[in-house]
């Protein structure tokens, strides 16, 4: 009899439990991927991108971490933490041939610690060099998708969006090769070497039911996992020493401007403001990256030093 009764409680909580839960359909619990094509696969997408299906809403994506060096012959050092804000919207399109899509607008920052007391370091000594350098902290603006995304590809086939499912999580993951002519070099980097050449790793985690079972065009804030492995940071001038950086970071993004942390709030309010607000929609201006902030920084620092009289 008390077997039965807790069988029957069980089966009463089992019901309930699922009234109140969203409904997702049966071939979404059993399959290693959950994926949409076409105009679903772009609601999937703006939803991963903007966090919504809406124009011009602000979301933060926030993360903290470290930063190592990876030296040949030595073990790695923990350089620095890190913490950072990427700020976006997005904007609608629409495209008589490939139907609806987006494009997101952003502006980041990222600024160096010191492990040791938390606080931003504008000076720091190079343990291997001996000198003393600027620390030039990320600040890129923007940081724009460089097209829309539409529901149909350029060829015509469909947009095709796939997600690892892990019960109730949805899982987006992807890694950016990236190897291009490094913006301080020079105009020979195919004779003599040179490209930048890095990867970011993204692993991105969301809500299964904010996909599966929506109940508006918004998401709940997702959790974000992100790694980098790059060139040795300009800024610290090792000139063609070996090495390379290595990024481990987490975070998260929201909709909500009060869950920035009071930290990161600081540096924001008493640094960079602008970063609090995207770019406007329609931004049309080139990318910023690490290399172009530097080289413009580089430059700025060279014309403020007295001109060399050359000998006649």
């Amino acid at each position: 009899m008390r077997k039965h009764l807790a069988l029957s409680a069980l089966i009463a909580l089992t019901a309930a439990l699922a009234a109140t839960s969203p409904a997702i359909a049966d071939d979404d619990l059993l399959g290693p991927a959950a994926t949409r094509e076409g105009d679903e696969a772009l609601v999937w997408n703006a939803k991963l991108t903007c966090g919504t299906t809406e124009q011009g809403v602000t979301r933060y994506g926030m993360w903290e971490g470290r930063m190592y060096s990876r030296i040949p012959g030595e073990k790695d050092r923990h350089l620095f933490d890190v913490v950072g804000i990427n700020t976006r919207q997005c904007e609608r399109h629409k495209d008589p041939v490939r139907g609806e899509g987006f494009r997101s607008v952003s502006r980041e920052i990222m600024v160096y610690l010191d492990p040791a007391t938390g606080e931003v370091i504008d000076k720091w000594k190079n343990p291997w060099t001996g000198e003393t350098v600027d620390v030039i902290h990320v600040a890129n603006d923007p940081v724009n998708m460089r097209a829309p995304t539409f529901a149909r590809k350029a060829d015509g086939t469909p947009l095709q969006v796939s997600l690892r499912r892990y019960g109730d999580l949805l899982v987006s993951s992807s890694e950016v090769p990236l190897f291009y002519e490094n913006p301080l070099a020079g105009a020979y980097q195919d004779y003599i070497g040179g490209q930048y050449h890095a990867m970011e790793i993204f692993n991105t985690f969301y809500s299964a039911a904010d996909f599966l079972a929506p109940k508006g065009p918004r998401i709940s804030p997702s959790r974000i996992s992100w790694q980098r492995i790059s060139a040795l940071l300009p800024w610290m001038r090792m000139g063609d020493r070996p090495g390379v950086m290595i990024f481990n970071a987490t975070g998260y993004s929201t909709f909500d401007r009060a869950q920035i942390p009071p930290k990161l709030m600081q540096v924001l309010q008493t640094r960079y403001p602008d970063y609090l607000s995207p770019p406007p929609l329609g931004d049309a201006r080139p990318n910023a990256t690490t290399w172009t902030v530097t080289k413009k920084w580089i430059d700025d620092q060279r014309a403020k030093e007295p001109k060399k009289e050359t000998a006649r």
